[in-house]
């Protein structure tokens, strides 16, 4: 039976709570803040609402492993996408409104079941996924920033 992980991060954005949503659920303003390595393809149309599905990519020469998501909770300034692929989990943005812009909290809770990928999981990516889902937060900062610096 695989562990379930639980990676939680968040960051104080000086933007309003519906502009950081944006950014979560606009799939070009999205593309401005995920990791390069990773690609987001709609599976239809582009849709955040509960049952909205898409498919993640990991640029991994040959093996371009996948996860196909599932919007599975949808609220005002709430986001939770289920995976389904080389590991299951569910990806959470909250939105949490503050008296000076946004506090946004990012929720990654996974169990990897393949021994073997759980194994280079461990070894090999852990540290990076922290470290990349907190410099993720970071880009969409300044992306939300700028965006509600525009106006």
């Amino acid at each position: 039976m695989a562990t379930t992980q639980v990676f939680e991060q968040s960051v104080q954005i000086n933007a309003s709570a519906s502009t950081v949503e944006r950014c979560i659920t606009d799939l070009s303003l999205m593309h401005r803040w995920l990791n390069p390595a990773l690609h987001c393809y709609p599976v239809g149309d582009w849709n955040t609402n509960i049952g909205g599905k898409s498919r993640f990519v990991i640029a991994i020469p040959l093996v371009k492993p996948t996860l196909n998501s599932t919007v599975v909770e949808r609220e005002p300034g709430l986001v939770v996408w289920e995976f389904e692929g080389f590991f299951q989990g569910r990806d959470r943005w909250e939105c949490q409104p503050q008296q000076q812009g946004t506090c946004l909290i990012n929720r990654f809770e996974f169990a990897v079941s393949n021994p073997l990928v759980s194994w280079g999981f461990k070894t090999f990516a852990e540290k990076w996924t922290k470290q990349d889902m907190q410099a993720q937060l970071q880009r969409l900062k300044r992306v939300a920033e700028e965006i509600q610096t525009l106006g």
